[in-house]
Parts: C-alpha cells; structure tokens; sequence
C-alpha cells in the first residue's frame, strides 16, 4: 500500500474511529483537533466519546504508536476532514449550510501538501463542497495543479474525492469496517486513489462514482429516513388528536406484509437526518417539497411534546419535571441536535424545575447549566414523586429499570409502556 501515513482532521464521532481503525491496521495516523483537551485524552490513549469498542482500539493504536494527536497538520500521504458541517446561526429559518469548518481544515493542510497526496472530504457535505475543496486549496497553494471535476486524464498534483460515512452510532467500530463505501472522486484517478486508501479496512464494496453524485447520495438515505420518520411522527400527532393508541395503531397497520411504518418519537436528532434534508431543500428549494415537508414534522415534534407536557403538569397543578433521556437516540452521549435536550431546554426556559436523568453523562451540557435544572441518576425517579415524568429517550437502562408503575404514570414518548 502507498499511504504509510493517514492525518484525520477533526477527532469526533467520525474522525477518531476512523483514525482508531486505521492505526489497527499498522498504518501510522497523524489525528488533528483543534480543542487540547480532546489532543492530551487521545495522547493518553483514552477517548472523550461514548462509542463501544473505541476506548480499546484507541488505547491500542497509541500505546503502540499507530496513532498520536496534535493541534497542528504535519506532512502526510492522504488527508481525511471530518469536521462538523452546521447551519448558520445568523437565521435560524434558512437552514444554509456552514462550510466554513471545512473551508479552515484546507487552509490548516495547505501548507504541508505535497504532490501525489490525497485529500478526502468525509464531512457530511451540500452537493458542490467537493469542488470547493479543490478551490479552497488551490486559493492556498497555488504552486500546485488540482484536479477540475469530471475531466479525466489531467495532470494533477493532488487527487481530491468525496467518501461519506454511512455508520450508526453505537455500531460505528463494526459499521467502518462492514459497510460499502460510496467514493465520490473529481476525477476518475481520484476515486480510484481514495478507494485503494479504504481498501486498507473496508470489507464492504468500495463503489467508484462522482463527487457531486456521492454527496446527494448521502443526503438521499438520510431524506429518505427522515420522510419514513416524520410519517410516524405525523401519525403519532393524528392520533393525539383523536385518542388513539398510536403504538398499537402501528402494530396492526405493520401486520400488513407490505407495510413497515416507524415508531415514532419526540423528534428527530443527530448531525445526519436533522441536517442533511435542509441542505437539498436548500440546493433546490422549489422542487425538495415533501423533503421540506418531512423536515418540517419532525422539527415541529418537539413542540408538540412540549405542549404535552405543559398541558398534564397543569392538570397536576406541578412545576416539576422528570425528562428521562436528553441524548439524540439511545444509549449514546451525543446530544446533537437532540429533541430531547431541546424539550429539556424549552421546558427549563418556561421556568419548570427540570430533573433531568441521563445515564450516559456525568455533566448537563452548558444549555442545561441553571438554577432550575439538575442531573440526577436513575435510582432516584422513584422518589420524585409529584412530578410529571417524561420518557424521551429509550435507554436501555430505562427499559430494564423502571417499572410498570413509572411507565403507567409517565408520559410516555418512546412506547415503552405502549
């Protein structure tokens, strides 16, 4: 193999797996990030996530040398970004992407570029940042010849390509390896130089194909589960309305043989199917109608729960509220783009006394950080009486700790207690 060193920039939920599962395979991995405290844990062979299997192959790669991290790029023969990929903040309602991560992840490479390197964007990405990328470090190296999408047979000095991550968190040590890659290359000899890198782990099929076509790929799965979602959230809002059962609506409606439908919950979380529909919508906004439309459902789900909650602590004449659950899906810490944190958030705001239990964390987020907000352990929801208690997120320690009275008294967002 031609890479003997790999730098990952950004050493998050993707980035660090990835720099773990490469250095697994011997290849020296050079990790960027730029927050120290993240860099002196993974020097120390410890992780500041909460991934299964990770700690283990973390502490191996650097105990063996495979991998150490640093704020600063150094000199490497492929270049992995994994760097986060938001909205602006300036409105909330445009929901335009933010490639300004990426943008200052080519400007850190630029200097340490050298001809015949390999630059892949595995960000999450609206359809163009590839050719961005390209731009980005030609603006900052203009001593060398980057590639010009879709012409083949160019004279190059750096192979660029688009290779999205396709892992569930909670599985993502087993997913990296196990699943097909979707490799997006401005040219041709881009992705086939960035395949022969993943090669080096992958075991699914590594699948050639353009970069502006890999990067609607990724949006593509991720719409396509948020439309499926927001059905089973929209049902659950129906159903509200008209008193039925919607757990038990869905288990006969799914006694169909050709009929799946989700379990609905009290929104949609995460930095993939929360973000990824807004940036086609964005792209073509008067032909993405049902993606918008999908989008709109499970953003406005919060709300609703809010409005729920609202309505049962006034009928129990109570400012009290247990929110079992703030992280996106279950048994994960990632609270991004997490409806139940935001319905935590809405809830501490209208001025509740908020105990928040939690079982995958040790602090409450910043957002959190208030007079009228405490994280409690789970021991202790059987003393709160008094409170409404709401059931966000489908721990596993929920499911096998509370009891049939705590789910006939909650109220319940995930059909544990159906």
């Amino acid at each position: 193999m031609s890479f003997k060193t790999i730098s990952i920039i950004g050493l998050g939920y993707i980035g660090l797996p990835t720099a773990a599962v490469f250095a697994s395979r011997k290849i020296k991995v050079i990790g960027v990030d730029i927050d120290q405290n993240t860099v002196d844990i993974i020097n120390q062979g410890k992780i500041h996530i909460v991934e299964p299997d990770l700690d283990i192959a973390v502490h191996a790669a650097v105990t063996e040398g495979y991998l150490k991290a640093t704020t600063s790029p150094e000199k490497a023969d492929a270049f992995i970004i994994a760097v986060p990929t938001p909205f602006f903040n300036d409105d909330e309602s445009s929901f335009k992407p933010d490639l300004s991560y990426i943008k200052s992840a080519c400007k850190a490479i630029a200097p340490v570029l050298e001809k015949g390197n390999l630059i892949i964007l595995e960000s999450t990405s609206p359809v163009g940042a590839t050719d961005k990328v390209a731009a980005w470090i030609a603006e900052y190296r203009n001593d060398l010849v980057l590639p010009i999408s879709d012409i083949d047979g160019q004279e190059i000095d750096i192979n660029i390509a688009h290779c999205p991550e396709r892992v569930l968190p909670g599985h993502v040590m087993r997913e990296l390896i196990e699943n097909d890659r979707i490799i997006g290359g401005l040219t041709v000899q881009c992705a086939q130089r960035s395949a022969e890198l993943y090669k080096a782990f992958v075991k699914g099929e590594c699948i050639i194909t353009t970069a502006r076509t890999a990067e609607m790929a990724k949006l593509t799965e991720n719409s396509f589960r948020d439309v499926n979602i927001a059905f089973a959230n929209e049902l659950s809002i129906v159903c509200g309305k008209l008193d039925i059962n919607v757990w038990k609506l869905i288990e006969l409606s799914n006694r169909h043989p050709r009929v799946n439908i989700l379990q609905p919950g009290c929104g949609v979380g995460g930095h993939c199917i929360a973000v990824d529909p807004w940036f086609i919508v964005d792209s073509a906004p008067e032909q993405a109608k049902l993606i918008r439309t999908a989008r709109e459902v499970n953003d406005y789900k919060p709300q609703w729960v809010v409005e729920k909650i609202i309505k049962h602590s006034n009928k129990l004449n109570t400012k009290k509220v247990v929110c079992l659950g703030i992280a996106f899906k279950p048994d994960i810490d990632d609270l991004r783009e997490s409806p139940a944190l935001a319905i935590t958030q809405k809830l501490a705001l209208l001025g509740y006394d908020v105990t928040v239990i939690e079982p995958n964390i040790t602090v409450l987020p910043k957002s959190l950080k208030t007079n009228n907000v405490k994280l409690e352990e789970l021991s202790h929801v059987e003393n709160l009486k008094g409170s409404v208690i709401v059931l966000l997120v489908a721990h596993a320690p929920f499911k096998e700790s509370l009891n049939s009275t705590v789910l006939t008294n909650c109220l319940d967002f995930c059909g544990l207690g159906k």
